[in-house]
């Protein structure tokens, strides 16, 4: 499924150890151009037992990336939206989350990036909560969600590198928060899939949670595993929506694109 200044470096005397500094991303700008996609993604738990299956639509309208995944099964649905801009650079407006069990709501969250506003919604005890957060939201540089699927492929040949780029991340606690997250490169695997095994590159996201930040403190890493360029998604492992939710792996399934991904001038 294809989706999700410079760094200081100092050689040491007489070894091979590279120290790679941890600097902002800057302007975000890739060399593929995403395109119309559909694909069947699976959604499991930790150890690999299928929770739902998934289905996911992608569609670009002037330069704008439109993103729609939804799962279904065992009587829950799940829907994750998204819409990013490509040009001029990478920068994400809008992201939403959907959840229902029975057919009752249990939880949803959105953000509008250019406002700033993030909303959340979860039914506890029977009865809806609802939070609702002014955010200092720096276009380009934070993102939610999917689009940080996105936002590592533009990246992909600084992370290669040995760069450690820090985003921004909003999350629900459930209440809206935002925080820094720190993206890296851990080398290429070879995952299984239904297919046999894929090549894969691995990123971490990994949340730079303040000492004094309680909210967030048990925040678990993401991991996005994607082929190398043109980079389809592969695999990613993570808590489902909230810090405290179970780890749960997304396995990416057959696709169909209706476009080759399009090569641009832009420079990551």
């Amino acid at each position: 499924m294809k989706y999700l200044p410079l760094s200081l470096r100092s050689w040491l005397a007489g070894t091979a150890l590279v120290v790679a500094a941890v600097v902002s991303a800057g302007a975000i700008t890739g060399n593929q151009i995403e395109s119309a996609l559909r694909a069947s993604p699976v959604l499991r738990d930790a150890a690999g037992q299928k929770i739902a299956d998934g289905n996911f639509v992608q569609s670009v309208e002037n330069d704008g990336v439109h993103v729609q995944i939804t799962y279904t099964g065992n009587g829950r649905r799940m829907e994750e939206t998204a819409v990013l801009r490509q040009r001029p650079e990478l920068s994400q407006s809008k992201w939403g989350w959907r959840e229902s069990a029975g057919g009752r709501d249990v939880r949803t969250f959105a953000v509008d990036f250019d406002s700033g506003m993030a909303t959340a919604v979860k039914t506890e005890n029977g009865e809806p909560r609802r939070w609702s957060e002014k955010l200092d939201i720096t276009p380009g540089q934070t993102f939610a969600g999917f689009g940080f699927t996105l936002a590592i492929k533009a990246l992909r040949e600084r992370l290669i590198k040995g760069e450690t780029v820090n985003l921004k991340a909003i999350g629900f606690t459930p209440q809206p928060r935002e925080v820094t997250v720190a993206i890296s490169y851990a080398g290429r695997e070879s995952i299984r899939t239904a297919d046999g095994s894929t090549a894969a590159e691995h990123y971490v996201i990994h949340p730079k949670v303040p000492a004094l930040a309680k909210w967030f403190v048990k925040a678990p890493d993401a991991n996005v595993w994607l082929t190398p360029p043109p980079a389809v998604f592969v695999r990613f492992q993570g808590a489902l929506v909230e810090p405290s939710d179970p780890i749960i792996r997304i396995d990416g399934g057959p696709s169909e694109s209706t476009a080759a991904p399009q090569g641009t001038s832009g420079t990551p």
